[in-house]
């Protein structure tokens, strides 16, 4: 049976909470590095509104903790794993891993964290490094070495552990080398993604100049790229299957569209919400300005989600007539 695209959907099961805008690096493909720092406390959910989003959602099930900053800042973080447990949510996040020691890795496995996704773009220092800047390359791994260990002392089957690779022009020939490094580590799997927006719905002389060229200097779907890429994709399948790695690569050109499918789906089964309590459709939309459909500290998330405004956003996404900050979305090309 088709599925129906209600304008006013069941409440979601999934989440995605910024539980701290600040974070310790500048990456170079991140709109933190285009924006002024954050304080660590100021960046930070606090536990009264992260207990907000918790008691608003009765119907939540999976909780992804992270947004712009980096979840390991948060002051707040293991106590906020521990409460979503209780609650019997499925929990995880992403991490550039940098403040990742086998300390805190030891105490995350104990909280039952049942997925972490460590960004790695590079299978060198000078390739990462140039592109996570604030970072050391081989702390990196070996902190990511210490989560497999930590986890293993544990006996424990949790968090799967998977890589996260931002494929650009920069560092994509790199790709089957870090399989193998990644292997060698133990990592349960690589998931390979372009760049997430194009910004094109930006003014290219506004706020979003900046990274607007950056991703149109280095997207892989750009014209006379892609051959040489497959290729470097081609090798990477090779070596993951030689290693047993589960690997994931991203299509380089729009993919088809489903008959009576938007474009889509976010805006009917998960929410964006950002530090501050800001509800936006999806994680892609990077920044509060762009779009925003409410704010926890002035509505509940039911009104929110059902709002007119929020009404508005998934008819036109249903209809092939989407928002202007959709349309340069790689979800929504089908090309992350």
């Amino acid at each position: 049976m088709a599925r129906a695209w209600p304008e006013a959907p069941p409440l979601p099961t999934e989440l995605q909470v910024e539980i701290t805008s600040a974070c310790n690096l500048r990456c170079t493909m991140c709109l933190v590095s285009y924006r002024p720092p954050v304080n660590k406390l100021a960046g930070a959910m606090t536990p009264e509104l992260f207990d907000r989003v918790l008691d608003g959602v009765p119907t939540l099930r999976r909780m992804t903790m992270q947004g712009l900053g980096e979840p390991l800042l948060s002051p707040y973080l293991l106590d906020q794993v521990r409460r979503a447990k209780r609650r019997g949510l499925t929990v995880g996040f992403n991490s550039n891993a940098t403040l990742l020691s086998r300390g805190r890795a030891d105490e995350l496995v104990g909280a039952g964290l049942d997925w972490l996704h460590v960004s790695l773009d590079g299978a060198t220092a000078g390739t990462y490094e140039s592109i996570r800047r604030g970072a050391t390359f081989d702390t990196v791994v070996a902190n990511l070495a210490g989560l497999v260990a930590a986890k293993r002392a544990a006996g424990s089957e949790t968090p799967w552990i998977r890589a996260v690779f931002v494929a650009m022009r920069r560092n994509v020939a790199e790709l089957p080398d870090l399989v193998r490094l990644l292997a060698g580590i133990g990592v349960d799997e690589l998931r390979v993604q372009n760049l997430s927006h194009d910004f094109s719905d930006t003014d290219p002389a506004g706020r979003y100049a900046g990274i607007r060229e950056f991703a149109g200097a280095e997207a892989l779907w750009t014209d006379g790229v892609s051959d040489g890429v497959r290729t470097v994709f081609t090798a990477a399948r090779t070596a993951a299957d030689a290693y047993g790695l589960t690997l994931r690569l991203p299509r380089l050109s729009a993919g088809p569209s489903e008959p009576g499918r938007p474009g889509c789906t976010w805006p009917w089964d998960s929410v964006y919400i950002t530090s501050q309590g800001v509800v936006q459709p999806c994680c892609m939309v990077m920044g509060d300005d762009r779009v925003s459909l409410g704010r926890l500290t002035d509505q509940t998330f039911a009104e929110i989600w059902h709002s007119a405004g929020y009404r508005d956003f998934r008819r036109r996404l249903a209809a092939d007539d989407p928002p202007d900050v959709c349309q340069g979305c790689a979800l929504y090309q089908r090309t992350f």
